[in-house]
């Protein structure tokens, strides 16, 4: 466990402050070749950035949604946080969900709310001039990551080339995708296994491609090529299909599902179930890290490890900060973008991404004028 100093003294905010600005923009970034996983194909990705001001200062948070996330965080989302105390995200919080209710919380609502509450997080930790980690509570220094991708529209040897990168980078797991042609599945997973080697974990998602019996049948094959991780094996709408995988895969192969949670009651359903060895949370999807942290509390009440799905430079200061935390996922597409759109951006050493603890809040600076050519 590390438990950090801050390199700067706290800054002092002596006058109330209020949320005296609210912006929001989404671009589309076309993909390098068009992607597809066990159930969906798409050829873009669409990032929503939310930006909020108080004090002098800027917070920033964004979310991975479609560009209709846009109008609900205009209206009526804004008229909430215009004018709140930045001091106090929870509060912030906790207003955008009882304006909502009537709109259903799961989907966009949930999302729109993740990037609000991320970009509080970040503006409160800049008034006070420290890192968000310290702010939340640092535990650990670093975090560790896994390489994710192994799309199934990439051929054999784009699979195979993308995989051994993420080893070469130091990478101590990779995860690809399954489930898109079952009978394709062994000779996928197999060229995988002989690009890593023997040494590196080897984790598989099928995002709900299977029926349960199917996803055991698989989970067999997969054990020979020695898969340590199965993810959404069945859909996460099936928790009792997704138990049943559980109670019966091989003791070396972990269930992992939570990406589509966007309550906190979606989080204790699984694990109330018994369908999972690992929790999965989306920062950009679950509510923020207003709900991230909260996630981990429930993760650790059940004693069950928490995972981050994708959007690593956002949730590398959640990761040092929740208490039940095994792994980052190192999601090819949004590193990408994160790579594309933003400075300052954590840096993985050893298998690990840390936070810059130099920098106030959570260190990312947006690039607008390289972000403006893929506004929608």
């Amino acid at each position: 466990m590390f438990f950090s100093k801050s390199a700067k003294p706290m800054r002092q905010v002596h006058e109330r402050t209020a949320i005296d600005r609210f912006e929001v923009a989404s671009y589309s970034v076309p993909t390098e070749t068009p992607e597809s996983d066990g159930t969906l194909e798409w050829d873009r990705t669409i990032i929503v950035i939310v930006t909020v001001h108080a004090g002098g200062r800027c917070g920033l948070g964004y979310t991975y949604a479609d560009s209709a996330t846009v109008a609900l965080l205009n209206n009526p989302l804004r008229n909430v946080v215009m004018g709140m105390d930045p001091l106090s995200p929870a509060a912030v919080y906790m207003a955008m969900w009882h304006r909502i209710r009537n709109l259903g919380r799961p989907g966009i609502c949930s999302m729109a709310i993740s990037a609000v509450d991320c970009a509080l997080w970040d503006l409160k930790a800049r008034l006070l001039g420290i890192p968000l980690v310290t702010l939340l509570g640092q535990v650990r220094d670093a975090a560790p990551v896994y390489g994710s991708g192994g799309f199934t529209s990439y051929t054999d040897r784009q699979l195979a080339r993308q995989l051994d990168g993420w080893v070469r980078e130091g990478l101590p797991a990779v995860k690809m995708k399954v489930g898109r042609d079952p009978r394709r599945d062994e000779d996928r997973v197999r060229i995988a296994r002989e690009a890593i080697g023997t040494k590196v974990r080897l984790y598989v998602d099928a995002n709900g491609a299977y029926s349960p019996r199917q996803a055991l049948e698989q989970a067999d094959m997969l054990a020979h090529y020695d898969v340590r991780w199965f993810e959404e094996p069945v859909s996460s709408d099936n928790l009792e299909g997704m138990r049943f995988v559980r109670d019966r895969a091989p003791a070396r192969m972990e269930i992992a599902a939570g990406e589509y949670g966007y309550r906190i009651v979606d989080f204790q359903r699984i694990l109330s179930c018994g369908a999972v060895d690992v929790l999965q949370a989306d920062i950009t999807r679950c509510g923020g890290f207003t709900a991230f942290l909260q996630v981990a509390a429930l993760a650790k009440a059940y004693n069950l490890p928490l995972s981050s799905h994708t959007a690593p430079a956002l949730h590398v200061h959640a990761a040092c900060a929740a208490i039940p935390f095994s792994e980052m996922e190192y999601f090819h597409d949004h590193v990408r973008i994160e790579r594309m759109f933003f400075d300052g951006l954590p840096q993985i050493s050893g298998g690990k991404l840390r936070p810059d603890l130099s920098r106030p809040g959570n260190g990312l600076v947006l690039r607008r004028a390289d972000a403006e050519r893929f506004a929608a």
